[in-house]
Order: C-alpha cells, then sequence, then structure tokens
C-alpha cells in the first residue's frame, strides 16, 4: 500500500513495515532536545526515573537560549542545572553562551538532525527540522525525561495534509509568507494532529532557511509535524554538516492524504498577521500605515543569514525611522560571523539598529526588547497572542524580514517596495 513520508519515516522508527493514521506506536528516536526552560524540568523528572544513565549521550541536545545570557537569578540557576547535568552525563551536545545559537537553527546547522529521522524536543516549534525531511515535533518535558531515559516514546500516527504552492514567488515573497498565508487559510487549528507536508514549484525554489521558516511554523496551524520533501537543496545543504550517516524517505504521490490544497503564488503579496492571532494573515496591503514602535528581526523563524541579508539590502543606506526601535538578533554564533564578514551587521549598526548576541529573548517576552502598555512591533516571530511579547496592553504584527526592515525604516508597516530600489 501507498504510504506518505511521515508514515514511512515512523514506522521505520518503530521497526514495522507500515502504520496507518491513528495506529499507536512505540518509536526510536534519533535526538531529543531541551532548552533552558523545558530541561530542567526534564531533568528532574530523570532523576525520579531512578535511571543513572541517559540513552545516548550523543543523542541529547541541550541549549541555553531563550533566557540567555542569563537575565536574572531565577534563569542562571536553570541553566546552571542543565549545565551540570550535562556535564555530569557527559552529554556531548550542550553549548554554552558565546558558542550557542537559538536552538531551532543550530542543531540543523550543527548536522545534528537529519532526513529520515524522528526528532522530538521539550519545545513546540520542534518541527522546525520537518525542513530537512526529518518528523520531527515538541513533546512535553516529561516526555522529554522518558526519552532520555530510554531513547523511545510512543506516538499516534498522524494523518497528513498536502500543500502545494504552485507558480513563481513575486519580489520580496519568501517563505515566512508561505507559511503565514497557509495558517490564515487554515486557522490555528485546521491541521490539529495532522502532518503538514508542503510541495510544488514554489517551495523547490526555496532555499534551506525559507524552509525552515515554514517547517518552523507548523505547529501554529495545529499541526504535529510540518514536512518537505527533500531533494538537491537539502542534500547541498547537508553534504558537509552531517554528523552521522543518513537515509531520505519520500512519500508515495498515490499515498492517501487526509486533505489537499493548491494554491498559486503569482500574485502573492508579502504577508502580515494581525493581533492576537498567527491566523489572522492578511496582504501587507491591507494593514500598510499602521504605526509602530519596535521591529525585531530574529528568532527560530527568521534569525538566519539569508533573513538578515533581506533585511541588509533594504537597510542599507538608509536609517532606521527615529519613533522605532529596531532590534537584529542572529540566530547562532555562525550567522552572526557571517553577518560580520558580510559587512551586515555594519549596514545594521549605520542604520541605527541594535544587534544582540543569539538568543530566543522578546520573542517570549523574555527579555532584550519587551514592549510597554499600548507599543506595538512588527517581528519576524511565530507568535503574536495578547501579552506574548510584553505587555498584554501591546501589539504585535508577524511578518517576514523585508516586511520588517521596511516598517523599521517607514516608521510604519509597510511594502519593501515602498522604500524604491534597494541599494547595492
Amino acid at each position: 500500500m501507498a504510504h506518505t513520508m511521515a508514515e514511512k519515516i515512523l514506522a521505520r522508527a518503530a521497526g514495522k513495515k507500515e502504520v496507518f493514521p491513528g495506529e499507536l506506536i512505540n518509536a526510536r528516536i534519533d535526538m531529543a532536545l531541551g532548552n533552558d526552560i523545558t530541561a530542567p524540568v526534564a531533568i528532574n523528572e530523570f532523576r525520579k526515573i531512578g535511571i543513572e544513565k541517559v540513552f545516548d549521550r550523543e543523542r541529547i541536545a541541550l541549549i541555553p537560549d531563550h533566557f540567555t545570557p542569563n537575565k536574572d537569578i531565577q534563569s542562571a540557576e536553570q541553566v546552571k542545572l542543565m549545565r551540570n547535568f550535562a556535564r555530569e552525563q557527559g552529554i556531548v551536545h550542550y553549548y554554552e553562551v558565546g558558542r550557542m545559537g537559538i536552538e531551532h537553527a543550530l542543531l540543523p546547522e550543527l548536522g545534528l538532525v537529519l532526513p529520515g529521522e524522528v526528532v522530538v524536543g521539550a519545545d513546540s516549534h520542534t518541527c522546525t527540522y520537518g525542513a530537512l525531511g526529518a518528523f520531527a515535533t515538541g513533546v512535553g518535558s516529561t516526555d522529554l525525561a522518558a526519552v532520555m531515559a530510554t531513547g523511545e516514546l510512543w506516538f499516534k500516527v498522524p494523518p497528513t495534509i498536502r500543500v502545494v504552492f504552485e507558480g513563481e514567488l513575486p519580489p520580496w515573497v519568501s517563505g515566512k509568507d508561505l507559511i503565514l498565508y497557509t495558517i490564515g487559510q487554515l486557522g490555528v487549528d485546521g491541521a490539529r494532529y495532522a502532518v503538514l507536508e508542503f510541495t510544488g514549484p514554489a517551495i523547490t525554489a526555496l532555499p534551506m532557511d525559507a524552509r525552515f521558516s515554514i517547517s518552523n511554523m507548523a505547529i501554529e496551524a495545529g499541526a504535529k509535524a510540518g514536512l518537505i520533501p527533500p531533494d538537491a537543496v537539502t542534500l547541498r545543504y547537508l553534504e558537509d554538516r552531517a554528523v552521522r550517516p543518513y537515509e531520505t524517505v519520500l512519500g508515495d504521490e498515490d499515498a492517501p492524504v487526509l486533505q489537499e490544497f493548491h494554491w498559486d503564488v503569482e500574485n502573492m503579496e508579502p504577508q502580515v498577521s494581525a493581533p492576537f492571532s498567527p491566523a489572522n494573515a492578511q496582504p501587507v496591503s491591507q494593514v500598510a500605515g499602521t504605526e509602530i514602535d519596535q521591529v525585531v528581526i530574529g528568532s527560530c523563524t527568521n534569525g538566519r543569514i539569508d533573513d538578515l541579508r533581506q533585511a541588509a539590502a533594504l537597510l542599507k543606506g538608509r536609517k532606521v525611522h527615529p519613533r522605532v526601535r529596531l532590534i537584529v538578533i542572529p540566530a547562532t554564533q555562525a550567522v552572526y560571523l557571517q553577518a560580520l564578514r558580510e559587512g551586515l551587521l555594519e549596514i545594521f549598526a549605520e542604520a541605527e539598529a541594535a544587534v544582540s548576541t543569539p538568543t530566543c529573548g522578546p520573542c517570549l517576552g523574555g527579555h532584550m526588547g519587551i514592549l510597554a502598555e499600548g507599543e506595538v512591533a512588527v517581528a519576524t516571530t511565530n507568535r503574536n497572542f495578547v501579552g506574548r511579547m510584553g505587555h498584554r496592553g501591546s501589539r504585535v504584527y508577524l511578518a517576514g524580514p523585508a516586511v520588517a526592515a521596511a516598517s523599521a525604516v517607514a516608521g510604519v508597516i509597510a511594502h519593501p517596495l515602498e522604500l524604491g530600489e534597494v541599494k547595492k
């Protein structure tokens, strides 16, 4: 029988010939992840199990990224607990400040998550790794504790919803716009406990950084995972990164799916999601002119080098509007260094933006850019719920780096084309 990509990956991980949607399975985990918020809970639960050693010290990653550099005593204690556990267990993939990055950008960059694998993380945006063709999903901290002890976890096999993007992408439209459009069409629960599988000419034309943005936000439509079939772009990305052998998995074209959508991108505008839901996606022209106080370019959704290049192209030779604060956060140290070598950080500084060390920071209302009551932000982050980035009376508009940069210059939400010619 024909099967989807997700079903094939889960079948292999479960040691079965085939699995079907709705079936309960026990699957072997290839990589498990925790951060400075979720890992301490998992570590405490792990100790209660009574097992002395983790299942595999090379298959667990612990990344301090949410409140780092430590913003207060509590966050420092959280990281200390995680750091001590990593040393005690000999966990190979613990990355300290100065070497770390935002978890969902760092793991792919280091080649730690690979096609055909099953990856779990105690963070909802673990679905990011679906861009590489892995079945990757977020779990609770107690589930992470069980995985650290046994290397296995149970799943209910999800059905698949296929999204096909046809046509050629217009200028300044990229992965973030496609996923915001998808969430706008499906709603925040339209793909609940299903796999979103993205394909079509517009997807295959995207570089890896844009694909990561798409898979990252699959959870915002309620999806269990967001998969993109591996192709030549995927393999080139992994060529000098993969830390272990892997085998790509592709679904059968005639595999039954729960739903299938075909959307043409030819006339698509950059998308913006208005408060207070990622599902409030609309063309930028519908919200253009909205006055803003702050812009954040970064996060596990859009803090990669291609995102910073887009922003820098629009900011070069321009200044951030005097009424606006622009915060740029490279997602990893490697991205920071690359941006430094390419002169992007100089462009940001000359535009009067603030550049931060890698951190999740403002995305979750942690630090490095908290909003006050009544303030409005444009952010390349992934959520804009009430109080997400600070005061409950603040508002966040989600957008890609191009709209974010253009808006920082204009002082209002703006289409990148409104700035005119991009300076080389």
